[in-house]
């Protein structure tokens, strides 16, 4: 049951941030971060949903060994659609660019991010790159893969050069993000606030946002040069004409690693909140966690090279990314302790949130165990484009971000919209996705340890009965998500008021109202306490905040 909740004085006269201003363009030329992060929301939605079909399409034609309702080509070019709608619109954006958006300025105490139409822009260039991408796709039917690996992606004879134009563009949007967020925590910070009072999840879009701005630009100009030797024939990674595709790799996951971490470390942020919130007590160690994300950002910059044992490098370079990636494993394991840790003698109380926490915490952890597996060269040789990776891939990125990004749209719905969902839905389905995730991809370790590729279309006869599992999960995961989407609308109009604090939280954003006025707080608050400190009442936590 949520705990009872102490309820501050409410401020009638000040219209929140959804009924501040009127007509769609308010919306559409708005500076509020917290509408521009709605927006966000809605485009991040769609491309879940449009993925999560594309991924059925899939799992439905591997139901049998041979065709089932697409032939090879469209199966490979329905492949492409679903990881590049999956990876570059939903997994990277959807936290930092949703909740970042919303909740950072709030746990900041200011009144927005630092340059508003600079965070409007990122929005607008984001959908001018979506519909390029998926236009490119879907008009010249790519069928390279989300990797675009060469030479592959040098030579296919379909159109590659407008889908790699709207990744780039997207990483455009990927930048300004990035920019906004660390100058925002730079310079925009409340009175008091020291970097030991800022709240885990702001250091874990600090980090994330050091990862997006050093790294985006190398998978830019990646994929210009993969574009360049497409159209022009240039050579640069087709071998044909004297092009090395091991370099590709090289750039390519130079990016890609510490992709990874743009998706998984906003998840850890969420989590660093949901759980002192539903423990009622403060974390067994901030400084463990707030060095650890920035460890990570650092330390995943040195770890590409796990991805390319079997392209031919060394044995001192395999044995030294090997060493690296278990090295960042010891950071991530260092905050699943200090989470555990937080719970103990705990007032825990079992919402939605804290049950997606624990969702996350056991895909993210088996999943990081297998990452630990395939940082190993004599496993992975056996395990390189196999389902082995693909199952390992989803459990940690789309398992993990998935499950924290249902956990932030559960924890800060009442200070988005000032309503309550149904408990009972929530719980429902959350048990729904944890089911139908692990039925899909379980399975899927145990294809890829038998030795079944990754990518094919048609597979033995004897691997049908745990790929006929694999699916049925799919479409168990897929109405478990659209349930969870259903409870959040029906909320929305028939939801009961939340009140400012529902979760009787201390960190920064919940001393506003909910949903928060347009320009968060009538008067600049104090923050120079702990967002954790559970020893103080909402009363008191509040006239800290109040007083100058």
């Amino acid at each position: 049951m949520t705990p009872p909740a102490v309820q501050p004085q409410q401020h009638p006269e000040v219209p929140d941030y959804l009924h501040a201003d009127r007509g769609i363009w308010s919306w559409l030329n708005t500076r509020d971060h917290k509408r521009i992060a709605l927006m966000f929301y809605v485009g991040v939605l769609f491309f879940l949903g449009l993925g999560g079909l594309f991924a059925l399409a899939l799992r439905t034609e591997l139901l049998t060994p041979d065709r089932t309702i697409m032939d090879a080509m469209t199966y490979n070019r329905m492949f492409t659609l679903h990881g590049v709608t999956m990876v570059w619109l939903f997994l990277i954006p959807s936290i930092p660019t949703v909740f970042g958006n919303f909740i950072l300025p709030m746990q900041l105490g200011a009144k927005d991010l630092a340059f508003p139409k600079l965070n409007l822009a990122s929005f607008y260039v984001y959908v001018v790159g979506a519909i390029v991408m998926l236009g490119g796709m879907i008009a010249g039917g790519t069928d390279t893969g989300w990797t675009f690996y060469a030479p592959y992606s040098s030579q296919t004879p379909t159109r590659v050069v407008p889908v790699v134009i709207g990744v780039f563009i997207l990483g455009i949007s990927t930048i300004f993000t990035a920019i906004n967020f660390i100058v925002t925590t730079h310079t925009l910070r409340a009175k008091g606030m020291t970097w030991g009072k800022l709240p885990l999840f702001v250091w874990a879009i600090y980090g994330v946002s050091i990862i997006m701005l050093l790294a985006t630009p190398v998978l830019g100009l990646t994929l210009l040069l993969i574009g360049l030797d497409h159209g022009l024939r240039l050579g640069l990674f087709n071998p044909a004409v004297g092009g090395d595709p091991v370099l590709f790799q090289h750039l390519f996951w130079f990016y890609s690693h510490p992709a990874v971490y743009i998706m998984i470390l906003p998840a850890m942020g969420v989590i660093s909140e949901v759980v002192p919130t539903f423990s009622q007590r403060r974390p067994s160690s901030y400084w463990a966690i707030a060095i650890s994300t920035i460890g990570i950002a650092f330390v995943g910059f040195f770890t590409w090279g796990h991805h390319m044992f079997v392209a031919g490098i060394s044995e001192l370079d395999a044995g030294i990314f090997g060493l690296l990636s278990m090295f960042v494993a010891i950071f991530s394991a260092i905050k699943v302790f200090t989470w555990v840790a937080t719970l103990y003698k705990g007032s825990i109380h079992f919402n939605t949130p804290m049950l997606y926490f624990f969702v996350f915490l056991f895909l993210f952890t088996f999943g990081g165990m297998t990452g630990v597996a395939v940082a190993t060269q004599s496993l992975d040789v056996h395990w390189t484009d196999t389902y082995f990776v693909v199952a390992h891939f989803h459990f940690i990125m789309v398992g993990g971000s998935l499950a924290a990004f249902l956990a932030a749209a559960h924890y800060w719905f009442p200070k988005m919209f000032g309503r309550l969902y149904s408990e009972r839905v929530g719980l429902l389905s959350a048990t729904g996705v944890f089911l139908g995730f692990n039925l899909t991809f379980v399975p899927q370790f145990l294809l890829g340890n038998m030795g079944m590729p990754r990518r094919y279309y048609s597979y033995p006869p004897r691997f049908q009965w745990l790929n006929d599992l694999s699916t049925g999960g799919a479409y168990l995961l897929a109405a478990a998500i659209l349930v969870t989407v259903l409870n959040l609308l029906i909320a929305l109009k028939w939801g009961k008021k939340a009140g400012p604090n529902p979760w009787r939280s201390r960190s920064f954003e919940w001393l506003t109202d909910s949903p928060p006025p347009k320009h968060n707080f009538e008067e600049p608050p104090h923050l120079g306490y702990s967002p954790y400190d559970y020893t103080i009442s909402e009363e008191e936590a509040r006239a800290r905040a109040q007083a100058r």
